[in-house]
């Protein structure tokens, strides 16, 4: 049996279980409610504070109600793809809740895919709500505007389905509770997005709000405990072989599923030496002198590729093995000493255990490695820090900028960098403790951190975190530019650097170096906040030198992120960080197209 399947076994029990709490408490019972209210108060329950959206004819009964609620706020977005983009932020930074977007039916629900699509593939947990007509239209399909005109109204829920864990159509206002219930659970526990039509006129019908007596569970399934104790036997056995040669590998699904505490716990009790992929940053306290820094296959630092390779046994935890997370797949670490911990399964060594999830896992694992804690201090950690080299002129390079921009970090920021110079630049830079590092290497759509960054800093705001910083090209902002309004009708206050290096880098080093199809238009960044509303409540930099550079970052006013910022860093076109370019060399091996066609 698969994972996937004991995964849908699992759930169906928890949902008949859930059921059967609600009948004991009496969901009959209770003030009738509006069923677009109970869905708001479900999400109440969850801690969902800001929803995002553009409103649109099918949805705007059910915004009157999002916008006479007690706690949750309307953030109104420019475009439906920015506000999945900025679900998806919110999300990420807002550990244990939900990201919330709405869209109207056909046109809004397509232009959002893309930005739920990359929540999917990244394993965040968000819900799309698409208001669409009412049911007597869905059943009698009128050719109605936002429609292909051909009848085929599903069409858009077919299209969903491709790219979200569990949907739910609301035709009947006796089962909408329930359902409502099932979405949200699997949202919440599978870790991914989930889409929920929400038609005109059962909106507001009228149901008993009895079943909210009852929480929605977040937690995952049982492990079968016969299958769970034979793979902590075999587990320990390993470690025990392996004696002081082991190493722990954290990833991004350690962050989404959860287990950040439980990963915290097993490493302060056994001092096993810790490294992270480039999707799992910020998964370990990168100042904790067990933190080895970040492996990437063979693009990482000499002494970390060492380290890791040469273990006889590695644990890894939530990891996701994509080309940008794995440099190219050239991980030099077989199967065969190596143990994954994943939300649904475990593998020990070639064995694959269905159903067997690390969040219950790992205080057992815990428990039973304490006693291994002495020998695994032996080992020699590398160390990771940040060395800013010594650069003779005035240059604001790659190589120069981002060890520099690291001493500006404080604890408790949330960092997020975009797709290709940023985040690949980052990577090599510890963060301080507390530290929220935002990005999106798996999916990788050009201007996702705009959007992302307003969700983010709206979640960091309400759980009281540091600042927000956003590393963006100037192409990438292009995408995505007018959320910078948002951010400013809301309040919150990102300093944003724009990486001015006139096009798309990243492209530059996979194909087509010096071709024109990677230039775009140079924008004025620094009247870009003026221009979208910001005037007298923002400021605007431009830094061509090191020493400009420097005389910003020291600048205590600058840091103390009293009002949004903008910053526009001037840096070489064909300048990029040393991962990027090993990692560019890499797949333009993979995806080569004709001989020479990269050196054009």
């Amino acid at each position: 049996m698969t994972s996937a399947n004991v995964a849908e076994l699992q759930a169906e029990v928890n949902r008949l279980r859930h059921e059967l709490e609600t009948v004991k408490v009496g969901q009959d019972t209770g003030d009738q409610i509006y069923v677009g209210s109970y869905l708001l108060e479900r999400l109440a329950q969850l801690g969902v504070t800001s929803m995002f959206g553009v409103p649109g004819d099918f949805n705007l009964g059910f915004l009157d109600l999002v916008e006479d609620h007690k706690t949750i706020e309307w953030i109104g977005n420019c475009n439906e793809l920015n506000a999945a983009y900025a679900a998806d932020g919110y999300a990420r930074v807002k550990d244990q809740s939900i990201g919330v977007v709405l869209t109207t039916f056909g046109v809004g629900e397509l232009s959002a895919i893309n930005g739920i699509a990359g929540a999917f593939s990244e394993h965040v947990p968000v819900l799309h709500i698409a208001g669409v007509p009412n049911t007597a239209q869905l059943k009698n399909k009128p050719m109605l505007h936002h429609t292909l005109g051909d009848g085929r109204f599903d069409a858009y829920t077919k299209a969903a389905e491709l790219f979200t864990a569990s949907q739910a159509t609301l035709m009947n206002k006796s089962t909408a509770a329930a359902e409502i219930d099932r979405v949200l659970t699997d949202c919440i526990v599978l870790g991914r997005p989930v889409y929920l039509t929400l038609p005109t006129d059962i909106c507001y019908e009228k149901i008993p709000s009895g079943r909210l007596r009852v929480p929605l569970s977040k937690e995952p399934p049982e492990n079968d405990p016969d299958v769970e104790n034979f793979v902590l036997d075999e587990i320990v056995r390993l470690l025990k072989d392996a004696g002081q040669d082991a190493i722990i590998l954290t990833d991004a699904c350690a962050i989404r599923h959860h287990v950040k505490e439980e990963l915290k716990e097993l490493l302060v009790k056994t001092h096993y030496p810790v490294f992270s992929a480039p999707m799992g940053k910020t998964t370990v306290n990168e100042s904790y002198d067990r933190y080895g820094g970040i492996y990437v296959g063979s693009i990482s630092h000499p002494d970390v590729k060492e380290k890791v390779e040469s273990a006889k046994l590695v644990l890894s935890i939530g990891s996701l093995k994509s080309d940008f997370n794995t440099g190219n797949f050239t991980y030099s670490v077989p199967q065969s000493k190596t143990i994954e911990l994943h939300s649904d399964h475990t593998m020990v060594l070639h064995a694959r255990f269905p159903g067997i999830g690390m969040k219950r896992l790992l205080p057992k694992l815990t428990a039973r490695l304490q006693p291994f804690k002495e020998e695994a201090k032996q080992q020699t950690v590398p160390l990771f820090k940040r060395v800013v080299p010594k650069e003779e002129d005035n240059i604001i390079s790659q190589a120069w900028w981002w060890p520099r921009v690291g001493g500006f970090f404080k604890p408790k920021d949330i960092v997020v960098a975009e797709t290709g110079t940023s985040s690949f630049g980052i990577l090599d830079v510890p963060l301080p403790e507390g530290a929220v590092f935002v990005s999106q290497i798996l999916w990788g759509s050009i201007g996702w951190t705009v959007g992302s960054t307003l969700g983010a800093a709206l979640a960091g705001r309400e759980l009281g975190l540091g600042r927000t910083i956003l590393f963006v090209g100037d192409g990438s902002l292009q995408l995505t530019v007018q959320e910078l309004s948002t951010m400013i009708r809301t309040g919150v206050k990102p300093i944003i650097f724009v990486l001015n290096n006139s096009g798309y880098t990243i492209e530059r080093y996979l194909h087509g170096k010096y071709r024109k199809y990677n230039d775009i238009q140079n924008w004025k960044w620094t009247s870009l906040l003026d221009v979208l509303g910001g005037e007298g409540i923002s400021l605007s930099y431009t830094v061509k030198t090191k020493e400009e550079a420097e005389k910003l970052l020291d600048d205590p006013e600058f840091a103390s992120a009293k009002k949004i910022q903008l910053v526009e860093v001037i840096m070489p076109q064909h300048d990029a960080p040393r991962g990027l370019k090993a990692q560019a060399e890499l797949s333009g091996k993979t995806n080569q197209y004709v001989a020479d066609a990269t050196s054009i």
